[in-house]
């Protein structure tokens, strides 16, 4: 955000060489088989591999690396690419899932389609996974680069097509999420229209009264919707609902229920979550019992019952880590501590009794549990099959439950009883159905890949951030808005995209427009044209070959991993 005045003052043009047309030629495969230090090394036996290679039709070349990722062996990579005129080239190494994207560059940069490449996976698929016998690995290591190498000899040169990109950003969700990364991509110079289906911004935070650090939560998304709702390139549509979405990445027109379309070339999803209305607990029986969030409304208006009360009792896990809600809502221990410690700061004499599962004030917030147990704040463990008991005798009430320290049971007779109840998703199945996104089973948004791609779906052009994606306290949010934000942009960044590559062709003569792959493609990226006949969206296709699969008459086809490539593989392996 701070360098968006000067964004691409120092960009170069990177020069890349004329493709060299392969078609015609026989295969000259080139492998390189890493040792990945001992990743690999440790447990195959590496030159007794790369010997074997030699022998395989086709392979004109064959090295053993140390790290075949590394700078200087790619440099070397793309020399021996050009020195032994090979067309295609096989790495015998890890995941192509972290290190695909960065050999195919080798193979652009040295003049070859980056479609002509494939990994063999002997590490993930391998050495880890069979560290216990080295010699049925490194037996296993061949089978797999013979394979690959009989696959690699059928492969033809693949095409990507160009796209502009819509230079805005939709993000469907007012909370602090949603707010941090519409003022994130402001500052970074985007146009953003903000969607939130109330007549207010600020979300959750509107209804928590102070951070674990002691921060005004409520103050802050004030200034923070402020600052959103004056910025000029952010355009705020409160009370408005998405009632349809349709393009692809850098190309996507959504309609709101206000009547507005929107063009966008990415969207966030920051939907929020909501806090659980207990239907245990004796709850809305009395206004003494109450939820974490109301707690905090008599803490944010300095409550004066709360200096008079002479005890507080605080239930965990309330509709959390149950059969039925079986996550943990992450924040509720911390919560009701730095509760328990605001309520001791204004009235020190209350006896304040937390019952608990198990603690989960994680890392840092570790010094806040025991500040609690220094100021004399009471836990007391209880277990799922024996969960306190809360009474009405008249006008009081009353907790019970067994200490399992005393072995007895205890009766606590609370002024307020808190009850920490489960963050709960939206389980918003229509927004996802728009966007064509999953949700897991709990009704969160589900990303891509929770250590590769953390803040983005499957599909491309679309992200999400906060309480949407799973519980978690608001600084994290906060940074996950701007790692969302951080991750759009890169979209924004160029004024075009390729797409295509690696996917789906449709053989109109073969194609009987039975729709069959239409109702089976998860991306939504197959549609019927004037004849009837199925076309792909390239823009939408990931390749996942779930159409080719379907198909009784074979019209689709996969491109870079077709029948006969299948068919070499499988008769290699024997």
């Amino acid at each position: 955000a701070q360098l968006a005045d000067v964004r691409g003052a120092e960009t170069r043009e990177r020069a890349i060489p004329v493709q060299r047309d392969v078609l015609g030629e026989p295969p000259r495969i080139g492998v390189f088989v890493c040792a990945c230090g001992v990743n690999i090394a440790g447990v195959v036996d590496v030159p007794a591999v790369v010997e074997y290679v030699r022998s395989l039709p086709f392979v004109e070349h064959v090295e053993e690396n140390l790290f075949t990722c590394a700078q200087d062996t790619q440099a070397r990579m793309g020399g021996i690419i050009r020195d032994h005129n090979l067309n295609r080239i096989v790495v015998s190494a890890c995941s192509p899932r972290t290190h695909e994207a960065l050999f195919q560059e080798t193979l652009t940069a040295a003049g070859l389609n980056k479609y002509l490449f494939e990994m063999a996976n002997i590490r993930n698929h391998n050495s880890w996974v069979h560290a216990d016998d080295p010699e049925a690995a490194t037996e296993k290591a061949k089978d797999l680069i013979r394979m690959t190498v009989a696959k690699t000899a059928l492969l033809e040169p693949l095409f990507e097509n160009e796209i502009g990109v819509h230079p805005s950003a939709l993000i469907v969700g007012g909370g602090v999420s949603g707010l941090t990364s519409a003022f994130n991509l402001s500052q970074q110079g985007f146009m953003v229209d903000l969607v939130e289906r109330t007549d207010k911004l600020g979300g959750a935070a509107n209804s928590i009264y102070r951070s674990a650090k002691g921060e005004d939560i409520r103050a802050f998304a004030r200034d923070l919707s402020d600052r959103v709702l004056t910025d000029d390139k952010i355009k705020v549509h409160l009370g408005a609902k998405i009632i349809a979405v349709d393009g692809f990445v850098g190309n996507f027109t959504t309609r709101l229920s206000s009547g507005a379309e929107i063009s966008h070339g990415v969207s966030i999803l920051a939907t929020g979550a909501d806090e659980l209305e207990p239907g245990e607990y004796l709850r809305g029986t009395d206004p003494r019992i109450l939820t974490s969030l109301e707690m905090d409304d008599l803490l944010a208006e300095n409550n004066a019952k709360l200096k008079e009360a002479g005890a507080i009792a605080f239930i965990q896990c309330v509709g959390s880590r149950e059969p039925d809600r079986p996550y943990c809502s992450k924040v509720c221990c911390t919560h009701s501590v730095m509760n328990a410690l605001e309520i001791k700061k204004i009235n020190p004499k209350a006896r304040i009794y937390i019952l608990y599962r198990e603690m989960r004030t994680y890392a840092e917030k570790e010094d806040l549990y025991r500040e609690a147990l220094e100021k004399g704040v009471i836990f007391i463990r209880y277990e799922l099959d024996s969960k306190p008991e809360v009474a009405h005798p008249g006008s009081s009430l009353e907790v019970s439950l067994t200490d399992p320290i005393l072995e007895r049971e205890v009766v606590i007779k609370p002024d307020y009883l808190v009850l920490a109840s489960a963050i709960v998703s939206r389980r918003d199945d229509e927004l996802a159905r728009m966007f064509k996104v999953p949700l897991d089973e709990d009704g969160w948004f589900l990303e891509a890949h929770q250590k590769l791609r953390p803040v983005e779906f499957a599909t491309e052009g679309l992200f999400l951030a906060g309480l949407a994606h799973y519980p978690k306290p608001i600084e994290e949010s906060i940074s996950q808005a701007l790692a969302a934000a951080s991750r759009a942009a890169t979209v924004h960044s160029s004024s075009s995209l390729l797409v295509g590559g690696s996917v789906t062709e449709v053989d109109p003569v073969r194609c009987t427009g039975c729709s069959a792959c239409i109702e089976v493609c998860p991306y939504k990226a197959i549609a019927l044209d004037e004849n009837e006949r199925a076309v792909v969206n390239e823009a939408l296709c990931k390749g996942c070959g779930t159409c080719s699969s379907t198909c009784r008459s074979g019209a689709p086809s996969l491109k870079g991993l077709t029948n006969a490539s299948i068919f070499a593989q499988i008769s290699a392996c024997f």
